[in-house]
């Protein structure tokens, strides 16, 4: 039997996921991280990316997208605290496709710093929802 551990996906309005992993993947402020069971007690901060987890007696990997939030690590318990989170499969394809053209077309106008502010944030969350959509899809077959 692997090993595993006990992880709550949550966001400000519902909870996503709560069960037994063998491994998350996530994208935190430095860069991606694993988490395996036994690892390090940790407080992070997550960007807008993908959350992904190896789930015990499961062929495909769960995957997740989140607009950024905390992840802590425990010694039994990892929990993401997320602003908004999705299950990747849930995620409306040609929504994100639509968000990421409108958010390139304002970065490209340069109307004053605080639309291209909001641009930049839209940007970076159409283009982490798609890599989210792209890498459920890996899965689903």
């Amino acid at each position: 039997m692997a090993m595993t551990f006990h992880i709550d996906i949550v966001s400000a309005s519902k909870k996503l996921y709560s069960g037994r992993a063998e491994l998350l993947v996530a994208s935190a402020a430095l860069g991606e991280l694993g988490i395996i069971p036994g690892h390090a007690q940790l407080l992070t901060s997550l960007k807008p990316g993908q959350v992904r987890l190896r789930v015990p007696n499961q062929a495909e990997a769960e995957v997740f997208y989140i607009s950024g939030g905390i992840l802590e690590v425990q010694p039994h318990l990892v929990t993401v605290l997320a602003d908004e989170a999705e299950r990747a499969a849930d995620l409306d394809e040609l929504q994100a496709v639509e968000a990421e053209k409108r958010a390139r077309d304002i970065l490209l106008e340069k109307q004053n710093d605080a639309d291209y502010a909001l641009a930049l944030k839209e940007l970076a969350i159409a283009t982490a929802q798609l890599r989210a959509i792209k890498e459920a899809k890996k899965f689903i077959k």
